[in-house]
């Protein structure tokens, strides 16, 4: 099968043929229709985090079962789902409390002396977060998916794979929102701009969009942001206190950069929360202002939206057909696995909310 695959920092990825193993008892083989082209990718292209050597890039997607293990009751061939990077075991101390996102995941890999997954003239090829979506098919552990409704477009289903339910998760679960209140997100991506309907979804009195790209604030507006910032015409922490009065109660960073993750607790009133959802480069230091901590203002992490995603990802489905979740307008572009490169460059230059590959079926 094609795939597309990375050997290097900084290098092109390159579309190779690579074959994938017979699912074990607890695997399941997926048709790849649709991979969503997501920043957390290009943390890795560009050497921002460090994964092995050659991999398959890839983590948002949606397919059609092909092929069950011999334990798998949960999916049968013909049904649709999506993936997850947040694999779970099932039985450690967190999926049993309820936080299956923080569940190490080991149990769920093939052991170093098992058949690699995924592999090429005999040489392993390493899986991407457990997924490898840019490929058009996918070898996973039964706990990496979600079965949904037939009805659900694949293209955009993909999109919950990954950014939606970071973006949703981040206001609904980890910072879980009060109705009325007033929000700020910085960086309307895929995942920025998901956070902002989520906001809206939860009766955000306020929802304030935060981005230095016009056309991202355009798109945000559409989505339910009540107001924009433009960061590139001024300090967006000045900006956002001004419009408030004196600050938010909740904000959401979505980049992953240590500026902005000082920016969004900067623009907290006092009592208020900042979520860190996007990936900080490897190494880097956030700054605080101490004094601020005796005014009961928080900083916190978000891993995938804080996601139980068999729960989640369905009523992200049933948001999406009832009408409650935009998903369309998030989608810039669809392409095929040829234009990978292209895409990522688009990713790097912002220019784009979400891009999609889609595979010939």
């Amino acid at each position: 099968m094609k795939a597309a695959v990375l050997r290097g920092v900084q290098q092109p990825l390159t579309i190779e043929d690579v074959e994938l193993s017979a699912p074990g008892p607890h695997e399941v083989l997926i048709r790849t229709v649709a991979a969503g082209v997501c920043r957390s990718d290009i943390h890795f292209f560009q050497g921002s985090y460090l994964y092995p050597m050659p991999t398959v890039l890839g983590h948002e997607s949606a397919g059609v079962i092909e092929e069950v293990g011999s334990e798998v009751k949960y999916v049968k061939p013909g049904d649709h789902v999506i993936t997850c990077l947040s694999v779970f075991c099932g039985h450690c101390k967190y999926c049993l409390s309820g936080r299956p996102v923080l569940c190490d995941k080991s149990e769920t890999r093939r052991a170093p002396t098992d058949p690699p997954r995924i592999s090429q003239k005999g040489e392993t090829v390493h899986q991407f977060l457990d997924l490898s979506s840019y490929a058009e098919g996918m070898l996973v552990h039964e706990h990496a998916i979600v079965k949904v409704r037939d009805d659900m477009p694949l293209d955009r289903a993909a999109l919950i794979g990954c950014g939606v339910t970071t973006g949703l998760g981040a206001v609904l679960n980890t910072a879980r929102i009060e109705a009325g209140s007033t929000v700020a997100v910085i960086g309307c991506g895929g995942v920025g701009l998901s956070a902002v309907q989520g906001a809206r979804i939860a009766g955000a009195g306020r929802v304030i969009a935060v981005d230095t790209r016009a056309g991202k604030l355009e798109i945000a507006q559409k989505l339910g942001a009540t107001d924009l910032v433009n960061a590139s015409e001024g300090d967006p922490v000045a900006q956002v206190k001004e419009l408030t009065q004196g600050g938010v109660e909740y904000s959401f960073e979505a980049i992953g950069l240590k500026s902005s993750t000082e920016q969004a607790f900067e623009m907290l009133a006092n009592g208020g929360t900042a979520t860190v959802i996007g990936m900080i480069p490897l190494g880097t230091k956030v700054e605080l202002n101490g004094v601020d901590f005796l005014f009961e203002k928080k900083i916190q992490g978000s891993n995938m939206g804080s996601n139980r995603f068999r729960i989640d990802m369905p009523r992200y489905v049933d948001f999406y057909l009832n009408g409650k979740l935009n998903l369309d307008d998030m989608v810039s572009a669809r392409l095929k696995l040829e234009d990978v490169n292209d895409a990522f460059q688009a990713v790097i230059d912002g220019e784009v909310a979400r891009q999609v590959i889609m595979f010939e079926q």
